[in-house]
């Protein structure tokens, strides 16, 4: 039987698991981004809970009290920037609050509400991941020692892309009006980013632009909403 030391020791980060011991709520309604936060958890040594919208996440935190929250900036039912401010603002803190977005407008957004880092999308890298994390930490919850730089990129799973665009295909399929088109580009904006489709994020910019200048909308809703199309339907959309 183990005792609680001992126990509490096997939870100790180590500079191979540095985010050992430690519970990761993502708040993100894509699922390629939040497998890619569960892939850099899984190496990290980190515990990964996640919730698709703002409901979701009040809820979870009603529940239990996560070591760090991260936070998408543009969610199904609000900014995510709401969040950011109620968690920031309220006692017992959560020890860690990141926002994190495709679109670098939102850092200045979420550091306003009072978020401790931003996760621009896709993630760099482990390293990058880990230090966001890290360095808002109590130094007993630090690791011992150097760590190993790991400058691998993180691959997460073709499926849940394809879901992404699944689900962003019945979106577009639906009325056109400006809470789905700031919705839609957000989002597309950064799974495109995470998966390096430069011709997808294109689109989405576009349609983005178009909708802030009052520009006609219905080619670059309906070029945007082929590609995705064409993604969801390719075996190898990658």
């Amino acid at each position: 039987m183990i005792d609680d030391q001992a126990l509490d020791h096997m939870r100790r980060p180590t500079i191979t698991r540095p985010l050992l011991g430690l519970t990761i709520l993502a708040v993100e309604d894509s699922l390629y981004a939040c497998d890619a936060l569960r892939l850099m958890c899984l190496h990290s040594g980190a515990r990964l809970r996640r919730a698709d919208c703002l409901k979701s996440a009040r809820r979870h935190l009603q529940v239990y009290r996560p070591s760090a929250v991260i936070i998408d900036m543009g969610l199904p039912d609000g900014n995510g920037a709401d969040l950011i401010f109620e968690l920031s603002n309220t006692l017992p803190r959560v020890p860690v609050v990141l926002g994190t977005s495709g679109d670098s407008f939102a850092e200045d957004v979420a550091f306003a509400a009072g978020a401790d880092g931003f996760l621009a999308k896709p993630i760099a890298t482990l390293c990058v991941f880990q230090n966001a994390i890290l360095q808002h930490l109590p130094k007993d919850r630090q690791p011992n020692g150097l760590r190993a730089i790991k400058s691998e990129p993180i691959q997460p799973d073709p499926v849940a892309f394809r879901e992404d665009m699944a689900h962003m295909a019945e979106i577009l399929g639906g009325p056109v009006n400006a809470t789905m088109i700031n919705y839609v580009t957000l989002f597309l904006q950064g799974v495109a980013r995470t998966a390096d489709d430069g011709v997808l994020e294109s689109a989405a910019s576009e349609l983005a632009d178009a909708h802030s200048k009052g520009a006609p909308i219905v080619d670059p809703v309906s070029r945007l909403a082929d590609l995705v199309q064409d993604r969801m339907q390719d075996a190898v959309a990658m």
